[in-house]
């Protein structure tokens, strides 16, 4: 027979169970946060041009205190009985009522100030949807669930130079700030966000900081940029953009979601080059859209 192994106090493992108060600890409350990504487009009078696309992220207007009237990220608190990315589908299901849709965790933002009720973790989740498959609905602590353009841009960038007074070395500081911009018919919402890279030779913090905020519940601010450098990252190396795709598209359309996200215009035969191994064609062409029918193409699930 085994023997039991016994630690300092002379308890075996059941023993020190048996006795362990969890109380004896402070715990915090652990949230799942959503940024749900979707690209949509504008109505646009002329129907020989093609509509422009915008990228849009779903914010709730809290209908309870904290932030009575602000508005937020979709989310929740995780209950006892699922995992962070349980919770975080369960709010994406509840919030927008589509599921297995690309999903990512982020980042966890534990500092012990961002919510006023208690010390609330938040796991932070990433998800990219197709449009033309959403619709929205607010939950029991929200008045409403809507879609704000968004519009992320750099404002100042410098970088510094400091000897480490911790070892001879030197230590880099590069501080970004960025214009957080989300609309909605009449409302605009506008946060001013720092990032902040310090690299010496053993590593590299960075260092996310909201400098002013506007209507944006909590961190939120912070979060969605957070996100939204993730997603811009991402989908220049991974067919990450795909996901916001309906099942069937033309490389035109492809093309107008990688331009929202990335922030600029790409050369067309640079673009459909880059991307040839992601998708593939089909036998369709559209229809009754004012302009030759173009091919429709999807997306390649695996790779020759």
């Amino acid at each position: 027979m085994k023997k039991e192994l016994r630690d300092r106090n002379g308890l075996t493992e059941a023993e020190y169970l048996s006795s362990y108060e969890p109380g004896d600890y402070v715990r915090p409350s652990v949230a799942a946060d959503m940024v749900i990504f979707t690209v949509m487009e504008t109505e646009e009078e002329n129907y020989r041009k093609l509509p422009e696309k915008e990228l849009e992220v779903l914010l709730i207007q809290r209908g309870v205190h904290p932030y009575l009237g602000c508005w937020a990220l979709p989310g929740g608190f995780v209950r006892p009985d699922e995992t962070t990315e349980a919770a975080a589908k369960r709010e994406l299901k509840e919030e927008t009522g589509v599921d297995h849709v690309y999903l990512e965790q982020l980042y966890t933002f534990s500092e012990p100030e961002r919510d006023p009720r208690t010390w609330v973790m938040s796991c932070s989740y990433m998800a990219l949807i197709d449009s033309s498959k959403v619709w929205v609905s607010a939950g029991d602590d929200a008045d409403q669930a809507v879609w704000f353009r968004t519009s992320f841009r750099l404002m100042d960038e410098h970088i510094e130079y400091r000897k480490n007074m911790t070892y001879d070395g030197m230590k880099t500081i590069r501080t970004k700030r960025y214009e957080l911009e989300l609309s909605h018919e009449d409302v605009v919402l506008r946060s001013m966000i720092e990032k902040k890279i310090v690299k010496t030779e053993h590593e590299t913090v960075t260092e996310y900081r909201i400098l002013e905020n506007d209507g944006l519940a909590f961190d939120h601010a912070k979060i969605i940029a957070y996100a939204l450098e993730r997603l811009k990252g991402k989908v220049e190396y991974t067919d990450l953009a795909l996901h916001m795709m309906p099942k069937e598209f033309t490389l035109t359309q492809l093309q107008q979601v990688y331009e929202v996200i990335l922030g600029k215009t790409l050369l067309k035969a640079a673009f459909r080059r880059k991307i040839a191994h992601l998708v593939e064609e089909t036998d369709s062409f559209t229809e009754n859209e004012g302009h030759r029918p173009s091919r429709l193409f999807r997306r390649k699930l695996e790779e020759e």
